[in-house]
């Protein structure tokens, strides 16, 4: 990312490198603000929002390219209400890490110049129950084309400033959208498809990996289609599309992983409606709406048929075989990083018989193998007939299958319990788990040996523990 703004590697062991980095000195060119938004938070209106622990320090342009470099966690800002604007170390870890982790994995996303310490100390309620406690604070520096999301249009909207609302749309067309034309009713509903298909393609790639955000309010999407704010996100350990790490979310699992793609409908939605008066007509937005159902169900079959290294078109067959396997995957808990990245394993002309040695290429993925009898047995015994059958009609060898299944199917995420020992080590001044991680999630796709040990289920000690599965909206 240094060299991404223009800086080349030797400017983060500047003295005014760090200080500006975490908000301690103000460089007299630049001009800091903290942006104002709305949103929907768990479905209902929250009203005015804004950054309350952002701020945004410059704009860089470099190579063609503009990035706006954010500070999260440096101070109060005006829209932190009776919050301190201030980070912890956990958080930013998670944030620095996460940021880094999805773009090597090719998920659309913002990303991390840098993690520092403050020197502050920060109280905080980890669990919102009362148990508060000071922790290190920290500062990331995040960097973004754009920090603009949703919310911006609709606070505009909510307060009848159609003036002001066109005038964002403008500038968002002008410098992230070119080609279309500003200031027209044409334009505004074109913007508006394209901001749908960003923002499918980037819940697509979510599925893909497994990764669940954790809190999808209309205020935290972006309307350049990357994924932004990374508070109590999650990787699926087992395969389930009921999870969600977030606690807040619990009780109702709105944004819990097979709901993703619901929720980013209901949402663009509400962006639908917040620019509705640029165009003055509900047809077309409705329409691209309902393409979104369409275009979701043909990209997810793609994205599915892909990661079960299937080539060729059979569009029913495989919607099938991928439905049950989905239902197959939910009959006792299996990870899904390991069994995708390991089905690249499996031989097409491989035996399918009762015995169960058929699952010998996907085993390390079950949790409690001693599962594998009975009705669950049968069951991946009928999928795996069927598969088998299905790898037939590809004319790829197992090898080029298992290259093409292993560029889609990481092998090693960023899983909470994983950013939790990072975490952990770096409380107690040890940052060597975080650079180990850092190294390691940039080659998500490599076999990498030297960390096999981080291609491993959840361990037990970290089912239940704090930090290691869900998480508060403070983490």
């Amino acid at each position: 990312m240094l060299r991404n703004i223009g800086l080349d590697a030797d400017a983060k062991d500047d003295p005014e490198f760090l200080k500006v980095f975490t908000g301690a000195q103000v460089p007299d060119e630049m001009q800091p603000y903290a942006m104002c938004y709305g949103g929907h938070q768990f479905g209902h209106w929250a009203g005015q929002l804004g950054d309350g622990r952002a701020i945004n320090l410059a704009e860089v342009v470099h190579d063609n390219q503009r990035w706006a470099l954010q500070l999260k966690g440096a101070g109060e800002t005006p829209y932190s209400r009776r919050a301190d604007g201030l980070a912890v170390l956990r958080s930013s870890v998670r944030e620095h890490l996460c940021s880094e982790a999805m773009y090597h994995l090719g998920v659309p996303t913002t990303r991390s110049l840098s993690l520092a310490l403050t020197g502050d100390k920060v109280l905080r309620d980890v669990m919102y129950d009362g148990n508060t406690a000071y922790e290190k604070g920290a500062v990331v520096c995040r960097v973004a084309p754009s920090f603009i999301r949703f919310g911006n249009f609709q606070i505009l909207a909510y307060r009848g400033d159609t003036d002001t609302l066109r005038r964002l749309t403008d500038y968002t067309f002008r410098h992230f959208y070119p080609g279309i034309e500003v200031g027209t009713k044409a334009g505004y509903i074109e913007f508006f498809r394209q901001v749908t298909e960003r923002t499918l393609d980037m819940i697509i790639h979510w599925q893909r990996v497994g990764f669940v955000h954790g809190v999808m309010n209309t205020d935290n999407l972006s309307i350049l289609g990357l994924t932004i704010d990374y508070g109590p996100y999650g990787w699926l350990e087992g395969y389930d599309h009921n999870w969600t790490p977030n606690t807040t979310d619990r009780a109702n699992r709105r944004y819990r992983f097979g709901n993703q793609a619901g929720i980013g409908l209901w949402n663009l939605a509400q962006l639908g409606s917040a620019i509705y008066p640029l165009v003055e007509e509900k047809e077309p937005l409705e329409a691209i709406l309902q393409n979104y159902k369409s275009l979701y169900a043909k990209k997810d079959r793609l994205m599915m048929s892909a990661k079960l290294g299937l080539e060729t078109e059979h569009p029913e067959a495989d919607r099938d075989l991928i439905n049950e396997l989905e239902e197959t995957l939910h009959a006792t808990e299996t990870d899904m990083t390991i069994f995708f990245r390991n089905l690249a394993d499996f031989k097409k002309d491989t035996a399918i018989d009762p015995n169960g040695a058929f699952l010998s290429a996907v085993k390390d993925a079950f949790y409690k193998p001693d599962e594998l009898t009975g009705e669950v047995l049968t069951a991946w015994q009928s999928w795996f007939e069927k598969y088998a059958a299905r790898l037939q009609k590809e004319t790829r060898s197992d090898t080029d299958r298992r290259t093409a299944m292993n560029a889609v199917n990481p092998k090693y995420v960023l899983r909470n319990w994983m950013a939790q020992q990072a975490i952990d080590k770096a409380d107690a001044g040890d940052y060597s788990l975080i650079d180990e991680l850092y190294k390691m999630l940039k080659k998500p796709y490599a076999e990498q040996p030297e960390h096999e040990r981080w291609f491993a289920k959840r361990p037990e000690w970290a089912r239940h523990k704090m930090g290691c599965s869900m998480l508060s909206c403070s983490s």
